[in-house]
Order: C-alpha cells, then structure tokens, then sequence
C-alpha cells in the first residue's frame, strides 16, 4: 500500500534505485578477471564484443577465386602470431585472420585451444596459394598434429572448414587483398622471390 506521507516522487526514486544497482552489477562482471590462474591468453567477453571495432568496409579484405569477400583480421606481431584465432567460439563465413611473416618461412600452424575447425591457406609473397589443409580440427590438447606447408610461406589465411573447396581456393590461385600493409610484396616476382627495389636507394 502506498504511503501517503511519503514525499512526492519517493516511490518513482525507488523503482528508478532498483535497475540501476542491477546495471552496476552487470557492468562490474564484465571487467576482465584478475586472477593470476586465468588462462593468459583468453580473451574477455568485453573484447569478444568490443563496439569500437571499424566497419567491415574499412578492414582489410580478401578476394577469393570466386569472387567471394572476407573481412580479415590481421595478426603480425609474435604475440598475436601465437594467439591466432585461440578461443573464439565461433567464425562467420565472412570472416577470417591472415597470419603475415617477416619473411617467407615453413610455419607450423597448431590447432591448440583452437574452438573451430579451419582451412589453413598458406601464401608466398605474390599473394599466390603454395598449400592448403582442409578441415583443421580443434586439438583439446597435446599431443596436437602440426600443419607445415610443402613450400615457404609468407602468409597463411585462416578461413572456416569448407570454405577453401566452396570457393574454389586451390594451389596456383591468386588471391587479391585490400588494405592489407606490405602484402602482397609491392616487390615479388609473383614466383614466391621478393627482388631489391632499384629505386628505394638511388645512387649517384
């Protein structure tokens, strides 16, 4: 029952109290966990879903054979080399993460804390596809099989499991990226070789 003593708007103040302890509450759990026992690596569901992401015509992009697009994510530094696409629950058709090398390597790509299978596109220098694996299974842990091209690579492109066959991604295939720093090599022979820019240091 309603007190009818109670000031002007008191009942309205309460209600309005309420939702928004339960906001507060809510907005603490997602702050990332402190706790020194937390998997290092695992990212938080603030940064799963994080709104200050750009628009996917702003990101980089791949062109597949067929004409299909792929918003990529990049991973260049040694940190997010190791980190890949670990723990994410899921991956969009659209989506994928191109792994960039400082130079053209054998890498060893793992499926270690890995939660989807993936196509592993390995490319050299030109952009062109040296190698495929289809169908890179999660691996819950060790011992966990080893994914090494049969020629070096530049670059690998992790795409979802099936995508590589559905759009028509095979060895010799060149593949076209927007928005994507120093790769393709402005500098490749389109085999695979970086040659010197003649005109980066002119002499004389």
């Amino acid at each position: 029952m309603k007190n009818e003593n109670s000031a002007p708007g008191a009942t309205e103040t309460r209600h309005l109290l309420i939702p928004l302890v339960v906001l507060a509450l809510a907005v603490g759990s997602c702050a990332p966990s402190s706790d020194t026992g937390a998997t290092p690596n695992a990212p938080s569901k603030a940064e799963d879903s994080n709104p200050t992401q750009p628009p996917a015509m702003e990101m980089p992009q791949v062109l597949l054979p067929d004409g299909f697009e792929v918003t990529l994510e990049l991973a260049i530094t040694p940190e997010e080399l190791a980190q890949g696409l670990m723990y994410r629950p899921k991956l969009p058709q659209n989506r994928g993460m191109l792994l960039i090398f400082a130079e053209e390597r054998l890498p060893s790509i793992w499926m270690m804390n890995t939660l989807v299978a993936l196509d592993l596109v390995y490319l050299d220098s030109a952009g062109s596809v040296v190698d495929v694996v289809t169908d890179a299974q999660p691996c819950p842990g060790e011992p966990c099989p080893r994914f090494t091209p049969k020629l070096p690579a530049k670059a690998v492109l992790e795409i979802p499991a099936g995508a590589a066959t559905r759009h028509a991604i095979a060895v010799g295939a060149q593949l076209d990226f927007v928005r994507v720093p120093e790769f393709p090599s402005e500098f490749s022979d389109g085999n695979g070789l970086e040659v010197p820019n003649l005109d980066a240091n002119p002499s004389g």
